[in-house]
């Protein structure tokens, strides 16, 4: 048994753009806001919902009659967030609330500005909305609700054809997510092994098969693997691929690229990483294609340390070779 070793740890940060398309409601809705407006729509009973929605959640019937309402109302119940976080709206104390605005009859929930304090709060105050200075179509062309003084105005207005503004047709949104990975015994020892150029697995006790990169416990017969280390090359052949030619802020890879899965030479798993240095066209099932490693200098326990599979240049591996692994 292999002598237990202290487990890797490391910040890691999931970041990404998230983009999605409006349709004909929500696109108007987001276009107010960019306008320094607020929109909602009108249900089947006359009730104006804000968010407005393409479906009427209780009866599932079609909407589109958008109105327009005040970008002011009232709180109808709130949370304190004592210490905010990094990509909260504001940077001081501040509330999460439920805020009808003027014309509407549901809640809205965005972020209110009491100047960080909490005394200010109240159910049923009043608050205006805050918009950012710099408005691309989105929710947050609110920066926050503020506390005011002004009266109610009443009731939603109706809009004609021309009042509406334009919508906006693509709505993106940063999303990131922060977090302290722990790899456990199993990953620690391959991404230490990564570290001295080496691709370490593991052995099955029951089946000997064996797992690269492996999770610590075969998955087919729910027992440790932990009880032999082995070291598989750093060349295999190829299972499977795709094309992929969609940018991804992850990858920092020259588009089109493939993306392929890889049986190493000694493993009985499947390696995912990427194909370089060939042309798209030539790579396929069987080829066989060994790692190029970034300079040694350069190592660390990261997966990083390989910069992408190249053809070997060996024959093409036998269709039964890797058709288990499909």
């Amino acid at each position: 048994m292999p002598e237990a070793v202290p487990s890797l740890t490391a910040p890691h940060r999931l970041q990404y753009t998230y983009k999605r398309s409006t349709g004909p409601v929500l696109g108007r809705f987001f276009g107010g806001l960019r306008d320094g407006r607020i929109l909602g729509v009108r249900r089947k009973d006359g009730s104006v919902m804000v968010p407005p929605k393409e479906y009427d959640p209780d009866t599932g019937e079609a909407l589109g009659e958008l109105v327009e309402v005040g970008t002011a109302g009232v709180v109808k119940s709130w949370a304190w967030v004592s210490h905010p976080r990094e990509k909260q709206p504001l940077g001081r104390p501040f509330a999460y609330a439920l805020v009808q605005l003027d014309g509407a009859d549901t809640p809205l929930l965005h972020a209110v500005d009491a100047g960080g304090d909490e005394r200010r709060m109240t159910t049923g105050m009043r608050v205006r909305a805050r918009f950012a200075a710099e408005r691309p179509g989105g929710i947050r062309d609110i920066e926050c609700f503020e506390p005011t003084d002004e009266p109610a105005k009443g009731k939603a207005k109706p809009l004609a054809e021309s009042e509406l503004p334009a919508p906006v047709e693509l709505v993106k949104v940063p999303v990131q997510l922060d977090y302290l990975y722990s790899a456990g015994q199993a990953a620690s020892r391959f991404l230490r092994g990564l570290a001295e150029g080496k691709l370490l697995g593991q052995r099955c006790p029951v089946d000997g098969k064996v797992y690269c990169p492996t999770r610590g416990a075969c998955a087919e017969h729910g027992v440790p693997t932990a009880g032999e280390i082995v070291e598989v090359k750093d060349r295999g052949t190829i299972v499977s691929y795709s094309v992929v030619r969609v940018p991804s802020e992850n990858i920092q890879v020259e588009l089109p690229f493939a993306a392929v899965t890889i049986l190493l030479d000694g493993a009985d798993s499947t390696f995912t990483h990427v194909m370089s240095e060939t042309k798209l066209e030539d790579v396929h099932m069987g080829m066989r294609v060994q790692a190029v490693w970034q300079p040694r200098e350069t190592w660390t326990t990261s997966m990083k340390n390989i910069k992408y599979f190249k053809p070997s240049g060996e024959p093409d591996a036998p269709f039964d070779s890797y058709k288990d692994h499909l």
